[in-house]
């Protein structure tokens, strides 16, 4: 055979550099015919080094089966694991074998040789590119993948069999990591067109742009100057790498179009694997689009492996042809000298991309220009409207910041930080905090790249908006949270002393995340803390822990909590510092927020993992005396038997809890009705508030760190725990109060026994968890010779009444108040056991699951506390369950979730405003109801009510009810008994929901309250040991759920004859008003969860009824001394007390407040006498006399009606001239029984319908006569 007539094949190979990989294009070599081998090669290699100067690549031209072997052995031995590319140009010689062959020369040239792809993948290993351009090229990708799987199974057979010879050999590599580009498929030929090039399939490949304008001007459509010649194409200016010429330019949109359309198509992990991982990847598949359509159009269709989706008939092609269309047209007249007029591309795409963004996102695909607005980052024409409008779309929530990432909007975006352009600070700073809230794993980038300087930069001018420097605070928090390389760079950037000039800013969220900040960056980092030393840090946070802001608070004890938990070595001067805190932490044990309460056990977790052996001494001594004590039990104790803690009702679920980090301080306020509905009650909804913390489960806390086995296995039961905090109280304890130094800790131990029994779940099992961790160190590891030397610790001079030792009077003083929740807070609510069966409710038993659902998603219930690591027994001869597990410290998640603020919508329309949004319907269908119910009961009130008496609904309650409240709008009635609240809908007869409210046995829930009941309805309950619980989702077949509970009253004294805990509400204010067996009145605001007056009711007696009137700031009292006080709450706590009536000689049952601005105060003694008094005035103004012996009493608010209820049987309606107009002695009915002993009645608010719970169980509502209804 004459070797001049054969046609040969020619190989090229290229290997990626491992120095500098950014700018990779494709590096490739070429021949077309061996005679012109000196010409096309040396072209070809001015074509490499042009597209790539760094790659290292070699050519065989007419190679051999031994040259192609010696060749790609080499490359894969240098290249290691990079990534090497095999071109393979087949023209004219014969097509690929249906065996898996390709065809080379033999060493003569004089015929050609088979090569198997069998032995090409041996050869080549992987990762690998391979490129066929010939025909018929399909088959070379098939016999590829057939003889992959081939090793595949030969692999799967070898480790099955040792003795196969593959099992012997080296395991070779996979095939997976490689990718195919093939010019055409199996049975397709190359284009024989001689306007085109022989190799078409690698000109669009290498070539691209040139490629695409000669086929452009090959097309027969029309073109905006027909006169543009294949010539004049070649004479276009400018550089491939210079946006601002021609060439260039068509380059960038190039680039921008394809990358456009590989998003729009393909899948996103596919996307990401073939445009984002490998630049010299990436612009292969770029210029691959353009072979796809340009060979498409000769009837030939490219191959890729993994194989692409279709997108030649893109329409992003079209702006293509539109943009060259363009070009061409001015190349005439910048021939002549005109100067480039440049193309509106991308102002247009950036026009679409604001479009897409004005029309909203709803059921929307993904908007189709986003790569394109982040290809124009770069550029300082179209960068600053590009990045307002990549702000807007950040700001849709987290999947828009999830695209982003996936098109590849870090490396940009990057980069703009090292801009000095003072205008892009606000846009790059909300971008930068829009990242981070969804994924934080870029600290080591950023501070690599000097990022954090930036935001430095912005927290320190005090020009910035307060909200630019919150997201810069943010952003530094992310930084040095857990990563001592950034923690170390933003030290020595002044960042403490930044934030600590911050610290009094009058915006609450800067307050917030200055303190979350300076608490992540000493975190686990002694220089930082001994800086925060010198610049007195800790005593400057000092003064949020008095923030009105809940979330500022519990970033304040966040912050001191990590500062006192740092791991460094201690000296006498840290440890002072550490009790010094230790003991201001203390003050918040009865905060309003359960979410502060929260972060102080933790944080309280925190000094006691610091001074282990100082807290196992007290916890042996507390146990001792606990062992040695007999503590009286409460006197209103009824249920004998075991003493263990009631927890839960027989088989049935753990109590639900949903705190919000907002909680229930915004929910009920007229003032804040919008901001409350959102933060609260849109945790149904989907709005703001279903991302707070209070939502997860705390269950899987005990396997943070600092947790404690199985139940069954604590070493302080919660009788225990609760025997000690009443031993505490009741005790001198004479041999715990030492010296100041000995003194904190047991101080400390008294609050964390305190918060053990706090009545919010969560709180007190993670004070549970400590205690018991102690415990078990004290109790496990404790040697005679050790508790001996230990207790000496406590022995010293009689104790001195230290300012320290009186900050936790209220801790070591208050009643005993045992938790009745259990922490598996995300179960259904238990409903009570039926009353006619006994009861034995089993232990208390955390459970530890939980699962973290990934960050982006977040879900409306997530859980709170990050699993901790996995912990085992260190001693085998420890019992199973029993851990170490006091090493770390426990975690809330409230940096979490503060992050999630920065992920959602800041510039979205609340829901609520929305005129066609269902939330903004129901609030005005609720309005529309209310305003009916006000009307209809107005008109039957002025008629006047003659009688009440009429039986409109009758039931037996679950429970002897000692509470009922009517719902102010719907049908529903609450009646709580001693511990449990049913909820029935007196119209329909029907019983709602029934649930226990999580009071300890020995309590006893004293009165209700329904908050935001003109909107979406709370329940707050209060029982006589001074706590209050709230809760939402009641009588709707919906879960009940626990919004927030704290201690209203810290020191109520329970007593046989006791008036428990009395509340009263002001809607209009948000302010509640507590008192009971106290000698004090507290005023809650709920807006700001905390305490903001006390007022002493200078007697000393109960507190027995509570009446407020916001207009005139007036709050009345009835005592069980017969007294009725009137108080000014504007007045200091010396003055406020302005009328004092005596006239009642026996306990005042009802004091009630007219509302009307000249309204007077009504009063009732058990005696029966009724007394009207004007407020100015020192006498009463008229007395009514009704029956003695009263045990309930109410007075309707707007017509002239009070009903009494007596111990005898009966029940009396009278009106305001103290006549009787209704009688009540029997139920209704043919066999009318007589009622019960009367234990509570209300009126309705608007209805005139009185609601009556007696001792036999039955509840029974009565109404005006049938005629006026």
């Amino acid at each position: 055979m004459d070797s001049d007539l054969l046609h040969s094949p020619a190989v090229g190979l290229a290997e990626e550099e491992e120095a500098d990989m950014n700018d990779w294009k494709l590096p490739l070599t070429f021949m077309k015919k061996r005679h012109l081998e000196k010409i096309e090669g040396s072209k070809a290699l001015a074509q490499s080094w042009r597209m790539k100067d760094r790659a290292r690549y070699k050519q065989s031209l007419d190679p051999t089966v031994d040259e192609v072997k010696k060749l790609c052995t080499s490359l894969r031995r240098n290249a290691k694991e990079e990534r090497v590319l095999f071109h393979y140009n087949g023209h004219g010689v014969p097509r690929p074998t249906v065996n898996g062959e390709i065809w080379v020369f033999n060493k003569n040239y004089t015929q050609y040789i088979p090569l198997s792809i069998y032995d090409l993948q041996t050869w080549m290993g992987s990762p690998s590119i391979f490129v066929y351009d010939c025909s018929n090229a399909g088959i070379i990708v098939k016999s590829f993948k057939q003889f992959a799987l081939q090793r595949e199974q030969e692999l799967e057979v070898a480790a099955i069999n040792p003795s196969h010879p593959l099992a012997q050999m080296p395991l070779p590599p996979s095939m997976k990591n490689c990718i195919q580009l093939a010019a055409c498929e199996a049975s397709e030929l190359l284009p024989m067109n001689p306007d085109l090039p022989a190799d078409l399939f690698t000109s669009c490949l290498t070539t691209p742009i040139t490629i695409a304008l000669r086929w452009f001007c090959m097309q027969k459509s029309a073109k905006l100057v027909p006169g543009v010649t294949l010539d004049l194409i070649e004479k276009i200016p400018g550089r491939l790498n210079d946006r601002r010429t021609p060439l260039g330019e068509l380059n960038w949109i190039f680039t921008a179009i394809t990358d456009t359309i590989a998003w729009n198509v393909l899948p996103r992990d596919l996307f990401q694997k073939l445009f984002r991982q490998d630049l010299l990847v990436a612009s292969l598949f770029r210029n691959f689009l353009l072979a796809e359509r340009i060979m498409r159009s000769y009837n030939c269709t490219p191959v890729s492996s993994p194989r692409l989706p279709p997108t030649y008939m893109h329409a992003m092609w079209q702006a293509w042809d539109l943009a060259v269309d363009i070009c061409l047209s001015q190349l005439p007249t910048i021939m002549e000298g005109t100067a480039f007029r440049p193309s509106e591309f991308f102002t247009q795409q950036l026009t679409a991309f604001e479009v897409w963004l004005t029309m909203g996102v709803e059921n929307r695909n993904p908007p189709e220009q986003l790569p394109i607005v982040l290809q124009v980052l770069l550029s300082q024409v179209h960068r600053l409207r590009a990045l307002e409008l990549l702000g807007q779309f950040l700001d849709l929530g987290p999947w828009a910041v999830s695209l982003a990432l996936s098109v590849g909007i870090f490396p940009y975006v990057l980069k703009l930080l090292q801009s000095s352009a003072r205008e892009l600070r606000p846009l790059l700073v909300f971008i930068w905090a829009k990242i981070l809230a969804v994924d934080s794993s870029c600290q080591a980038d950023l501070v690599k790249d000097n990022g954090h300087k930036y935001f430095l930069s912005v927290l320190a001018d005090s020009y910035m908006p307060a909200e630019h420097r919150t997201m810069a605070v943010f952003i530094l928090a992310v930084i040095v949270n857990n990563y001592s390389t950034g923690q170390e760079a933003c030290l020595q950037g002044n960042l403490i002393a930044n934030c600590l000039e911050q610290l009094s800013d009058p915006h609450p969220l800067l307050r917030q995340w200055v303190a979350i900040c300076l608490g992540r960056i000493w975190q686990n980092f002694d220089p930082a803390r001994w800086c925060g030393v010198r610049d007195s840090a800790h005593e400057k946070l000092y003064t949020l822990l008095s923030d009105p802001i809940p979330e500022v608070r519990c970033a304040a004890v966040f912050a001191l909590g990590t500062f006192v938990g740092n791991s460094g070595e201690r000296t006498d001067h840290s440890t002072t510092i550490d009790h010094n805190v230790a003991m201001m932490l203390a003050q918040l044990i009865n905060d309003g927020s359960p979410v502060v309460r929260k972060e102080l056990v933790v944080a309280l977790s925190h000094l006691v993992v610091q001074y282990e052996s100082n807290f196992c001494t007290v916890a042996l001594q507390f146990i001792e005396e606990e062992k040695n004590y007999s503590v009286p039990s409460p006197a209103n104790t009824t249920e004998p038997g075991n003493l263990t803690p009631v927890r839960d009702s027989p088989a049935i679920p753990r109590l639900r809890s949903v705190n919000s980090y907002t909680n229930i301080r915004a929910v009920t306020t007229a003032r804040n009705l919008n901001k409350s509905l959102q933060n609260l009650n849109l945790n149904e909804e989907g709005g703001p508030a279903a991302f707070s913390p209070g939502n997860l489960s705390t269950s899987s806390s005990a396997s943070s760190t600092l947790g404690s086995p199985d139940n069954d296995e604590y070493i302080l039961s919660f009788e225990t725990i609760d025997k000690m905090r009443r031993v505490s109280s009741y005790s001198s304890l004479n041999s715990l109060i030492g010296v100041s130094f000995n003194s904190v800790y047991t101080q400390i131990w008294r609050v964390l026994l305190h918060l053990a029994a706090d009545p919010f779940p969560e709180v007190s099992d993670l004070a549970m968890k400590v205690l018991n961790s102690i415990a078990y160190k004290a109790t496990m590891n404790a040697r005679p010779q050790r508790i001996l030397d230990s207790a000496s610790l406590t022995k010293s001079a009689p104790a001195s009444p230290t300012s320290k030792g009186t900050l936790i009077h209220q801790a070591g003083g208050s009643p005993p108040m045992p938790s009745t929740s259990s922490s598996s807070l995300t179960n259904d609510v238990p409903k009570p056991p039926n009353r006619e069966q006994p009861a034995t409710r089993p232990p208390y038993t955390p459970t530890l699951g939980g699962q973290a659902p990934h960050s982006h998603q977040f879900p409306r219930t997530r859980k709170m506390f990050d699993k901790g690591p996995e912990q085992g027994a260190e001693d085998g001869d420890e019992p199973v369950g029993h851990r170490n597990y006091v090493s770390l410290s426990l975690q809330t998640g409230l940096c979490d979730w503060s992050a999630k603020y920065f992920a959602q919508p800041v510039t979205k329309i609340p829901e609520e405003h929305d005129l066609e949004s269902q939330v903004r319907m129901e609030r005005q269908w609720r309005f529309l109801r209310n305003a009916r119910v006000r009307r209809q009961s107005r008109v039957i009130t002025q008629r006047g009510i003659s009688r009440l008496d009429d039986q409109i609904f009758i039931n037996r309650n679950p429970g002897v009810p000692s509470v009922v409240k009517f719902h102010p709008f719907n049908t529903c009635i609450a009646v709580a008994d001693k511990d449990s609240i049913c909820f029935w809908d007196w119209e329909k007869g029907e019983r709602l929901d029934y649930f226990y409210n999580g009071n300890p046995r020995y309590t006893r829930i004293t009165a209700m309250q329904y908050l935001n009941g003109h909107d979406c309805s709370l329940l707050l309950t209060a029982t006589d040991d001074g706590a209050l619980r709230i809760w939402k989702n009641f009588a709707d077949q919906k879960n009940p759920e626990m919004v927030t509970a704290w201690q209203g009253l810290s020191d109520m004294l329970p007593t046989t004859r006791g008036a428990g805990m009395v509340v009263d509400w002001e809607q209009e204010t948000g302010l509640l008003m507590t008192s009971g067996d106290v000698r004090i009145i507290r005023i809650w605001d709920t807006d700001r969860e905390m305490k903001v007056q006390d007022i002493p009711t200078g007697a000393d007696s109960c507190v027995t009824s509570l009446s407020c009137d916001s207009h005139r700031s007036l709050v009345v009292a009835g005592l069980g001394d017969g007294s009725v006080r009137v108080f000014d709450r504007r007045m200091g706590p010396n003055e406020c007390r302005v009328m004092t009536y005596r006239e009642h000689g026996a306990w005042v049952v009802k004091a009630h407040l007219q509302k009307e601005a000249d309204g007077n105060i009504i009063s009732v003694s058990v005696n029966g006498d009724v007394r009207f008094f004007e407020p100015r005035t020192p006498d009463s103004i008229n007395v009514l006399q009704t029956v003695k012996g009263l045990t309930a009493l109410d007075i309707h608010p707007q017509a002239n009606l009070f009903a009494c209820g007596s111990m005898n049987q009966f029940i009396a309606v009278y009106n305001s001239n103290g006549d009787v107009i209704s009688n009540i002695k029997y139920y209704d009915g043919f066999m009318g029984q007589r009622i019960g002993a009367i234990s509570c009645l209300a009126f309705h608010p608007y209805w005139p319908h009185l609601a009556v719970g007696s001792n036999d169980y039955y509840m029974s509502i009565y109404s005006a006569e049938k005629r006026l209804r």
